[in-house]
């Protein structure tokens, strides 16, 4: 039989902690201490180094990243998952720079956290759907925010499997005027100028054009 991960959880917030205690307490999981601030969260992965530290990120004396900082810089086996309301990118960018195993939306925690618990058993990461989707969303709005309404209209009609000349007649416009945009394009996408490498990115990103 397989050894359950011993488990550590912190929270400043005392409804949550005990919810996050009592459902893994319920699937059986082996919650091996707990904590309501980071200064105390840290001070029980120094003494128990659990397989696991499931932590929030914004606590009293010590955050949930700057922990997993500590515990990087130490040397401890502990992985830690982040559970937080934030969908914010540079903590995302930094949770990953960190090597942090898991990162939980607290809205969907009940939901995901078992699984998220059961993939870094595995050594393997898990980061909450929901917050992929809502970064690659603002991802998305950040790069159709830089293209004109033309050149949009010119990237869903390639999208759609256009040719230039079609694109010509629907926009009634010359066809060297839509190379001209066409060229603008990759241009402002950092693309390679080689043959259909707009029409690679833009089947590659059809979902910002739906």
């Amino acid at each position: 039989m397989t050894r359950k991960p011993s488990i550590l959880i912190a929270d400043d917030h005392p409804l949550v902690l005990k919810g996050l205690h009592d459902f893994l307490d319920e699937k059986s999981f082996n919650v091996i201490a707990r904590a309501s601030n980071g200064k105390q969260a840290l001070n029980l992965i120094k003494a128990h180094q659990p397989d696991i530290a499931i932590l929030d990120i914004l606590m009293p004396f010590y955050s949930g990243l700057e922990i997993a900082e500590k515990c990087t810089a130490e040397n401890y086996p502990t992985k830690v998952i982040l559970i937080t309301l934030e969908k914010d990118e540079l903590i995302y960018k930094k949770a990953k720079a960190l090597n942090i195993f898991g990162y939980v939306l607290k809205e969907f925690a009940l939901d995901e956290i078992e699984n998220c618990i059961n993939a870094v058993t595995l050594n393997k990461r898990y980061f909450s759907p929901q917050l992929i989707k809502a970064l690659q969303t603002h991802e998305g709005i950040e790069i159709l925010d830089q293209f004109t309404n033309t050149e949009l209209k010119i990237i869903q009609l390639i999208a759609r499997n256009n040719t230039a000349k079609d694109i010509a007649d629907i926009l009634k416009c010359s066809r060297r005027t839509v190379e001209k945009h066409k060229s603008n394009i990759i241009k402002k996408l950092e693309l390679e100028p080689y043959p259909n490498s707009l029409l690679i990115w833009t089947k590659e990103h059809q979902s910002l054009f739906q």
